[in-house]
């Protein structure tokens, strides 16, 4: 204790050159908390939309994940609502998972009748009102709520969302009213076939639109009045083709242009009339979100103990094996952000450490005086050590108050920009004061950091020969 004092006395012996290097040490603090603050929004936004879009964790038909997108049909759950109440009637589940849904993908051709277009496509049918559920989860409270996004309804069956860029190149723009989204060019559809193609024998599927068509004209016309209508074909899990009406309740950006320009999203029941037509329905997976991220390890390990306990032949993936992107950017940030704090280190280490040898020639007859009196060379090391952990002590501490001042002051400027995930523009975000470990690891680094700075300068304080010492001027 009695060394503490002495220490705090003596960094203030010197008020400009140790306010300089405390300064220098909060400058560092604040770089390393701002970059780490913006990154972790990113991140934790990232995961957000993720998470809003496919859930923590998928639970897919064993096999599926390596080889079933070719053919989602074959791989599918077939009793699908059996697991999903053996999940929510699970007293350990249960306290963790807040929506519990099951999804079907399909690929297909969507065609636009009016303006004779077609795409190929791919989508995922839903359940309207759990996947709205799913867009409000919010868990850090980094991404607001879209104030555009609009809800299907579960009654209507055959009513979706289609991508902007696909509303776009079906030539949809007018009928949806997207504003900046060009027309379909007039003769676009009517350039020349290839030779080639042209050659092919016409396949004839107007006995399948005919069906679809008299399925539609059964259902009151006032029910699909305003939205425009597309024709999906795709095939069954037998092979055969099959065609259902689909009209688009609205488009949404999908921030990713070839997944914009393809995606669909339908009604769970539409979506499984399309890829099993009259056969029994299945889904392709069973989607589980979590009130909390942190819960994923154990219910993981839940999910995989009740198929055991149940002899169900079934996978379980989180969203980070399925969006193998999320790695890749945590891994690329994780690794710009230590090779920031690795540079800004390096200029707050030789900074201390010429302050701590200035501490050192100038007391150097104080130093002797010490070890004349009976100081011994550990005690005159951990005299300076202290000094040099004081510097670092006060200058984090610093660091770290002007560092939530900016934040603050950053959160609540209006400024906006676009991040990566988001189609359009966004407030701009730091996330420092929920990032406890970030502001404990920082302050704990940097004193540290100054600690070992001052080891060179304290171990030549130590070796100082007591004579040698005295006899300086």
């Amino acid at each position: 204790m009695m060394g503490l004092r002495v220490a705090f006395r003596s960094v203030f012996r010197n008020g400009r050159r140790s306010t300089m290097t405390m300064l220098t040490v909060a400058v560092g603090g604040i770089a390393i908390l701002l970059i780490g603050a913006l990154i972790s929004h990113i991140m934790l936004d990232f995961q957000t939309s993720i998470v809003r879009r496919s859930g923590h964790l998928t639970i897919y038909k064993a096999g599926y994940f390596d080889f079933g997108s070719g053919n989602p049909a074959i791989y599918g759950i077939d009793d699908y609502k059996k697991t999903i109440q053996m999940i929510s009637d699970d007293p350990v589940l249960s306290r963790m998972v807040s929506v519990v849904t099951p999804i079907q993908l399909f690929f297909g051709i969507a065609g636009n009748e009016q303006a004779d277009t077609s795409k190929t496509i791919f989508g995922q049918g839903v359940v309207p009102s759990e996947r709205g559920r799913m867009r409000r989860w919010n868990d850090y409270g980094v991404s607001p709520l879209d104030p555009r996004d609009r809800p299907l309804p579960d009654d209507e069956v055959d009513v979706g969302i289609i991508g902007r860029g696909l509303a776009k190149i079906l030539g949809m723009c007018a009928d949806l009213q997207l504003p900046d989204c060009p027309e379909h060019p007039a003769d676009a559809s009517h350039a020349p076939p290839n030779p080639d193609v042209s050659a092919l024998p016409e396949r004839d599927f107007s006995n399948l639109t005919a069906q679809a068509d008299a399925q539609d004209a059964v259902k009151p016309d006032a029910l699909h009045q305003g939205f425009p209508r597309l024709d999906i074909l795709s095939a069954t899990a037998s092979g055969a083709p099959n065609v259902v009406n689909f009209y688009v309740h609205h488009a949404e950006g999908q921030g990713i242009k070839d997944y914009d320009d393809s995606f669909v999203i339908m009604n769970l029941k539409l979506a499984q009339n399309l890829v099993y037509g009259r056969g029994a329905h299945g889904a392709t997976g069973i989607v589980l979100q979590l009130t909390h991220t942190n819960q994923l390890d154990a219910a993981r390990d839940r999910l995989i103990s009740l198929f055991k306990q149940n002899k169900l032949d079934l996978e379980v993936h989180d969203y980070r094996e399925l969006t193998p992107l999320y790695r890749q950017v945590e891994g690329f940030f994780g690794f710009l952000f230590s090779f920031v704090a690795l540079i800004i280190g390096i200029v707050a280490l030789f900074t201390i450490i010429n302050t701590m040898t200035m501490n050192v020639m100038e007391r150097t007859t104080e130093i002797g005086a010490m070890r004349a009196l009976g100081a011994t060379r550990e005690s005159v090391r951990r005299q300076f050590v202290y000094e040099g952990a004081l510097l670092g002590v006060f200058g984090a501490t610093l660091g770290i108050a002007l560092a939530m001042l900016i934040v603050f002051a950053i959160n609540h400027s209006g400024m906006t920009w676009t991040p990566p995930t988001a189609a359009g523009r966004i407030p701009l975000q730091l996330y420092l004061l929920g990032n406890l470990k970030m502001l404990v690891g920082v302050w704990l680094g940097l004193v540290a950091l100054a600690a070992i700075a001052s080891l060179a300068p304290a171990n030549r304080a130590a070796k100082m020969p007591i004579i040698d010492a005295l006899r300086h001027v």
